[in-house]
């Protein structure tokens, strides 16, 4: 019996023992979640057919299409003092084209773009999972144990395929104090948005599935200063790899007709463990004189950003600067299969952290309910960032480079009728780049999801 399954069963057990259990059942949510995803890259440069490449097994047209089925189960709690309930999801993807070798099967990766490989590279023909969490609620206080998936500046799962990334461990968040929010935790596990599998945790640059940690540390709040201003700080330690303190600020302000809304992120990145002297542990980034000389070293960053948005009529105007400064790159819960970190610069193709880099972007949407269509939202982002500099064996192999990325998102859901909650998403991503040994890309995805509420 896993440690979630004992979690559960141990609440389940609880539950049985009070005799009001009304809360248990009649505050129970149960929701149905349908996800049809397809997604195309394109490689275009002309390093993609180069005998290198191909050796490696890096695929010029990346192109896979599936249905992702999402059950989200959340109980209420049973009356007490103490009240205890479970929560579940079942996770269940089938693939409906994978074909000519074009999942993104990488000789390191533990899948493809979409969906697990089995040994011989194919993509499988489905894949499924299922998280339990028990939870208990004295007062304004709540602890969860088992599946999670936090949304967190320190650690946030990640739902840009046909299904999310889930992880493992425990949470207590603690509402006691007014306009004051508590929350830390421990995870142990994480299973990829293309797995059904619990991995350890690494970062990016370290060596693949050898140098990993199952402990990762967590703990900060929010602080609603006013109903405008928001106050946040947290901390995150990745044991054996690097510790990170976020200090955040968000606040709303309403000038003229529309508002503007300020963000402003740093992030200090710091070595822990094995990362400040074995290399299997190392992280990417700007390193001449890297032990292996390979362009690595110990995680040492800073990372400096702020997001302006004016909201007016519909209208959604916005620019933004990072600035990453230390010798690695940013740092954050990376496996290598896909997952997101809390930067303004986390698009749909690149994350915009590496060493030394410094970032502006522009965007726009626009809610076309102002004219009479509800449901309807398009945007476009625009980012550009230089000042990259990378080594290798050969010494340094990009000086000042530089790299953009357009992304264009439109979106609609059904508002009423027969077919409410439907949805259908476009999202279209250009990359470009000097850097050496990166490749221009090109990416489209259709995303067409139905939620059904069953309780």
């Amino acid at each position: 019996m896993n440690k979630s399954t004992l979690a559960v069963a141990v609440a389940v057990g609880l539950w049985a023992q009070q005799a009001g259990a009304a809360g248990f059942i009649e505050d129970s949510k149960a929701t149905l979640k349908l996800r049809n995803f397809y997604i195309n890259t394109d490689n275009r440069d002309s390093e993609a057919n180069s005998a290198a490449n191909k050796k490696a097994g890096v695929q010029n047209k990346l192109e896979e299409w599936g249905q992702g089925f999402q059950l989200d189960y959340t109980s209420g709690f049973t009356q007490g003092t103490v009240g205890f309930g479970v929560d579940a999801i079942a996770l269940l993807g089938v693939r409906l084209d994978s074909g000519g070798g074009t999942n993104g099967r990488s000789g390191n990766s533990y899948g493809g773009t979409v969906f697990p490989s089995k040994s011989n590279g194919d993509a499988v023909n489905e894949y499924s999972s299922l998280g339990l969490t028990a939870k208990a609620k004295i007062s304004q206080t709540e602890l969860r144990y088992g599946t999670l998936m936090p949304k967190l500046p320190v650690i946030s799962y990640n739902d840009g395929r046909l299904l999310p990334q889930t992880f493992e461990g425990g949470q207590i968040t603690s509402n006691e104090f007014k306009d004051l929010t508590l929350i830390g935790g421990q995870i142990e596990h994480v299973k990829g948005r293309n797995s059904s599998n619990n991995e350890q945790m690494s970062i990016g640059g370290a060596s693949a599935r050898t140098a990993n940690s199952n402990k990762f540390i967590y703990a900060g709040g929010d602080y609603k200063v006013t109903k405008d201003l928001l106050l946040q700080y947290y901390y995150g330690n990745l044991d054996k790899f690097y510790k990170q303190n976020f200090l955040g600020l968000v606040h709303n302000w309403s000038i003229g007709p529309g508002v503007l809304k300020t963000d402003l992120r740093y992030f200090n990145s710091r070595d822990d463990g094995k990362n400040g002297y074995d290399s299997d542990y190392f992280s990417s980034g700007d390193y001449s004189n890297s032990v292996l000389k390979n362009g690595k070293g110990k995680v040492d960053n800073n990372l400096y950003s702020g997001l302006f948005l004016y909201t007016v009529e519909g209208h959604t105007f916005g620019g933004g600067y990072q600035v990453s400064n230390g010798s690695s790159d940013f740092p954050w819960l990376n496996q290598g299969d896909g997952s997101s970190n809390y930067t303004i610069t986390d698009m749909q193709i690149q994350k915009f952290g590496r060493a030394g880099e410094r970032t502006w972007q522009a965007r726009y949407s626009y809610d076309f309910a102002k004219v009479g269509v509800p449901g309807l939202t398009a945007g476009a982002v625009y980012l550009r960032g230089d000042n990259i500099d990378t080594y290798g064996k050969s010494g340094q192999t990009s000086n000042g480079a530089s790299e953009w990325e357009r992304d264009i998102t439109v979106a609609y859901v059904v508002q009423e009728g027969p077919l409410k909650n439907l949805g259908v998403m476009w999202k279209n991503a250009m990359w470009r780049n000097d850097i050496a040994g990166q490749r221009d890309q090109d990416e489209n995805r259709l995303i067409v999801s139905y939620s059904i509420p069953l309780l």
